[in-house]
């Protein structure tokens, strides 16, 4: 199965030594399980022909905001629309997950309840085949922009206090989660680290960078992983 990755920002520079991109990031992630991959940097304009170039496609991050509207934004909110038409699987990841909420009729802003960040609980409205019994997951956060309203055929697969819809289920074929199943506990911390006091409000920072270091709660990337793989292969 060929999964196209439209890679819609990078990491820091940095962090470019240890972390090359979301892409390569994604691909560690959900790799050896008969998947390949193939890059699209629609960040700098490179899009796919059509649809079904890829059996399947995966948003990533951004530093962007899904409202700045640049042109490569609505070019990808354009094929968003076509792939969904075409019932061509696809996930969202984090920026992936707003713009595919923002293409399809839903609103994202800066949410007044400011940064999350660190591992983030979610619960579970409406589980998934792949998901199985379970009525809960953790995954880290990295985001001030939310989906503040969802699209009218957007079911909302999980939500927490701090992101009502931290998950979106469109018809069988669409899937996109605000937290980020790629991110590790070196790379969330690095980021944390290096946004500290500058981005995101020092004290908060410190106390998520406290909570990591103590391991007393684990992200869950790797079960989001096996429902992501379960549901491109599937849709």
């Amino acid at each position: 199965m060929l999964v196209g990755i439209l890679e819609t920002g990078r990491p820091p520079a940095e962090l470019a030594a240890d972390y090359q991109s979301y892409a390569a990031m994604f691909e560690h992630l959900l790799g050896g399980n008969n998947l390949d991959f193939r890059v699209f940097s629609v960040l700098n304009d490179e899009f796919p022909e059509a649809p079904n170039t890829c059996d399947a496609w995966l948003i990533t991050g951004s530093r962007h905001g899904v409202y700045e509207q640049l042109p490569w934004m609505l070019k990808l909110q354009a094929f968003i629309r076509h792939v969904r038409d075409a019932k061509v699987p696809m996930i969202g990841v984090c920026f992936g997950h707003q713009i595919i909420a923002q293409a399809l009729g839903g609103e994202v802003q800066k949410s007044p309840k400011g940064w999350g960040i660190g591992v983030h609980e979610y619960a579970i409205h409406q589980g998934l085949p792949q998901m199985g019994s379970t009525d809960k997951f953790r995954i880290y956060a990295m985001h001030q922009d939310q989906v503040i309203k969802r699209p009218p055929d957007a079911k909302i697969v999980a939500s927490s206090e701090f992101c009502e819809y931290a998950a979106l289920l469109y018809g069988d074929s669409i899937l996109s989660f605000q937290g980020h199943p790629e991110f590790t506990d070196h790379f969330e911390r690095e980021l944390l680290a290096l946004r500290k006091g500058t981005v995101i409000p020092e004290a908060q920072a410190d106390k998520t960078l406290q909570e990591i270091d103590s391991g007393t709660v684990k992200a869950e990337g790797d079960k989001v992983a096996d429902w992501m793989v379960g549901f491109l292969k599937k849709s």
